[in-house]
């Protein structure tokens, strides 16, 4: 059940290629399959075009990504999940942050599941049965 928020300002959009860094952070969890099912993948991107960020230049822009997760996994095991979005954000922002003003954040967020209720048939599609041969 990782969930993917990508909150980004509206003056850094096309640079930016956002369905293309949904993607590459798709991808990294993918390839964490052994920490997070494929299933529960939720990515979304949030255009914000009402923003401020420090002293107001418009040349300004920002991309907030929080990774919201079920708590109980050891840091040990999130951390390295995390350094690896972090690096493909930095891979798949690097020429945007070369040419301008930009801040880029990856912050984890840890829920508690009282009160949380999901249902999910998608993991199915993504469970391997063995079938005799």
């Amino acid at each position: 059940m990782p969930h993917v928020i990508i909150e980004y300002t509206a003056n850094v959009e096309a640079e930016a290629r956002i369905p293309e860094l949904m993607r590459a952070l798709n991808d990294v969890l993918i390839r964490h399959a052994d920490v997070f099912a494929t299933g529960g993948i939720r990515t979304r991107a949030l255009r914000l075009d009402q923003y401020r960020m420090a002293d107001g230049a418009a040349d300004d822009a920002f991309i907030h990504v929080t990774f919201r997760i079920s708590a109980g996994r050891p840091k040990a095991v999130t951390g390295p999940v995390c350094d690896d979005m972090f690096a493909a954000m930095r891979e798949h922002l690097a020429g945007v942050f070369a040419r301008r003003y930009l801040g880029l954040a990856l912050e984890l967020v840890e829920f508690d599941t009282h009160g949380f209720h999901v249902e999910n048939n998608v993991h199915g599609r993504f469970q391997r049965t063995l079938e005799p041969q």
